[in-house]
């Protein structure tokens, strides 16, 4: 901790004298202050949960393939038997399933309901193949699959796996960016709040002038007020969102359209919310700063 901040946190009763511990300006400044806090949690927490549905999605996909085979009636079982055979002897192929007609049912009931008579149309045989950590040979597998069974494609999802994970990158980027915004404006209010302040006491600083105090003793004081008062509003505000967070429902990241419903804040990832309010402190620190210097040089 450097010399400045150390002696924010060291009591000094002449200099908290020179700004008053209650008025506008000061709930301004903690009020905005936990606002912004409150919502900076929450926008963590869409970038957060952002990242784990990227991650989650991206890896999920990649490990995941289909096989569908469109074959005339009488060609269908045999194409089916010769493409699990080949997938069973594909390096990088963990598994291969025939899905069942009621799994066929389930996948097209939100389209037609669930009174399709799926044993009377001619749906395409499909089979699910979960790669292992390795992957296999996309092209490779194709390229067997059509010598061994013509009516088999594979379809390894890469064609719209992309944009799901484009996706939810760019919800991440929102949820930074949000944070930048909920920065800069943290530091207009608490910059505002500070010029107030010191229109309202320019008679005090005059004769604190008068007496031989310095524009750094002066302005120190104001930093500190509305430092700690924005460490304070941000504590506030933090707690506050960590326990409504905490109290809304959560959808495992790979639960599909519900993965973009679940935002929330997992093991670890609880720590990082104790950086918003000295972060929320830092900014204040900043801007107070500045308001301070630019006010007292144009009073000079």
């Amino acid at each position: 901790m450097t010399a400045p901040f150390k002696r924010l946190f060291r009591p000094s009763g002449v200099a908290d004298r020179v700004v008053p511990p209650t008025g506008f300006t000061a709930r301004l400044t903690l009020g905005a202050s936990a606002a912004m806090a409150f919502l900076a949690v929450f926008a963590l927490a869409l970038s957060l949960s952002a990242g784990r549905v990227a991650s989650t999605w991206s890896d999920a996909l990649a490990r995941t393939a289909t096989v569908r085979i469109s074959a005339p009636s009488g060609q269908v079982e045999a194409q089916a038997v010769a493409a699990l055979a080949v997938l069973d002897t594909t390096p990088g192929v963990a598994s291969a399933r025939r899905l069942g007609a009621d799994e066929q049912r389930a996948l097209l009931e939100p389209w037609f309901g669930p009174d399709l008579p799926i044993e009377s149309l001619p749906v395409p045989v499909l089979i699910e193949v979960v790669a292992t950590a390795d992957g296999f040979d996309s092209d490779g597998l194709s390229a067997r699959l059509a010598g061994e069974a013509p009516g088999a494609v594979l379809d390894d999802h890469a064609a719209w796996r992309a944009p799901l994970v484009a996706a939810a990158g760019r919800m991440r980027l929102l949820g930074f960016g949000c944070l930048l915004l909920i920065s800069l404006t943290v530091a207009a209010m608490v910059a505002l709040a500070a010029q107030a302040a010191l229109a309202a006491n320019a008679r005090v600083i005059a004769t604190l002038r008068l007496v031989g105090a310095e524009d750094a003793f002066i302005a120190r004081a104001f930093v500190r007020r509305f430092t700690l008062r924005g460490l304070a509003g941000a504590g506030a505000g933090t707690l506050a969102a960590a326990v409504v967070l905490a109290m809304l429902p959560s959808a495992g990241a790979g639960s599909g359209e519900a993965a973009w419903l679940s935002l929330s804040i997992g093991g670890a990832q609880w720590a990082l919310l104790l950086l918003v309010p000295p972060a929320t402190a830092a900014v204040a620190y900043g801007a107070t700063r500045l308001a301070a210097r630019r006010a007292l040089s144009e009073a000079t």
